[in-house]
């Protein structure tokens, strides 16, 4: 059966749309219209525009396009867009936004101390991974599929966790880097490894951990998060098999496979720039290691 039957909002979010258009409207005139209130402001360069709406369109597609409407049928939609909103979304934001704009919202006085101990490495790594590991625990994460409050709220921290995760990695900010070299190689590592108990406890299971993927009253519970209610009330609906191929234990299988793969390319090409670097470096290229290529800087 076709996903269309749950209508245009479901399928493409306009509200949420509009939402993300807003937001990019007062990136670009804070940045560049109001920038001069600032003193210390810097010009938006071509790659943080590219970045910036690349940002946002991905985050569009992960929660405002059908993905994210098939994210509540599929769990291999639904780890496909949690990797996206997770691994690749952060490191782009954190780009895109000027240094200058970044020490408006960290140098303050108390929001400064929160976010220098949440984006120690260690500290950051722990923080994100926990989170993850626990939303990933069928108790938690079928309470918090059917609340759409709860649901909000850790989707929120979730992604913030994730900002400081990579924000020691990816930051452009002389005065915050506290990686280099070996530390920054270690760093990718451990974040590897920290995800890899909740993907492997996904991929080895040996029957469906769900009841909001394989429970066909808890899932129509869990499709009011995006599926207007007044919707679902005219649809008679048996289970997210009548939408989806894949057996509930093999789709389950396939979204921890999917999260791990995702994860490893992403983490990968990071290492692999960091090592381009450092043999630049050893050659007399340049003096420092950075998670980007050069021309990023």
């Amino acid at each position: 059966m076709s996903i269309d039957i749950f209508g245009f909002r479901a399928l493409w979010s306009p509200y949420y749309l509009m939402v993300l258009i807003c937001i990019t409207i007062g990136y670009f005139l804070f940045a560049t219209k109001y920038r001069h209130r600032v003193v210390e402001n810097t010009r938006l360069t071509n790659r943080q525009v590219v970045y910036f709406l690349l940002a946002m369109l991905l985050l569009y597609v992960v929660k405002g396009s059908p993905v994210d409407l098939m994210s509540h049928i599929m769990f291999s939609a639904h780890m496909t867009q949690m990797a996206i909103l997770y691994l690749v979304i952060p490191p782009l934001f954190i780009i895109a936004i000027p240094n200058w704009i970044w020490r408006m919202w960290i140098d303050r006085k108390v929001s400064k101390v929160i976010f220098s101990f949440f984006t120690k490495p260690l500290i950051a790594l722990l923080v994100f991974n926990s989170f993850f590991s626990l939303y990933h625990l069928p108790l938690i994460f079928d309470v918090v599929k059917t609340n759409i409050w709860l649901h909000a709220v850790y989707t929120m921290i979730l992604f913030i966790t994730a900002v400081m995760m990579w924000f020691p990695l990816v930051n452009k900010l002389p005065e915050r880097q506290n990686l280099s070299g070996v530390k920054k190689i270690a760093y990718i590592f451990g974040s590897g490894i920290l995800m890899t108990p909740a993907c492997a406890l996904i991929i080895f299971a040996n029957a469906p951990m769900y009841s909001t993927f394989s429970n066909p009253e808890l899932w129509a519970n869990a499709m009011r998060l995006c599926v207007p209610s007044s919707m679902l009330a005219g649809l008679n609906l048996s289970g997210p098999e009548m939408f989806s191929g894949l057996p509930a234990l093999q789709d389950q299988q396939l979204g921890g496979i999917l999260m791990k793969i995702i994860q490893e390319i992403v983490l990968g090409y990071v290492l692999g720039v960091i090592f381009f670097a450092w043999a630049k470096k050893e050659n007399g290229g340049i003096t420092k290691i950075d998670p980007l290529p050069s021309d990023y800087r």
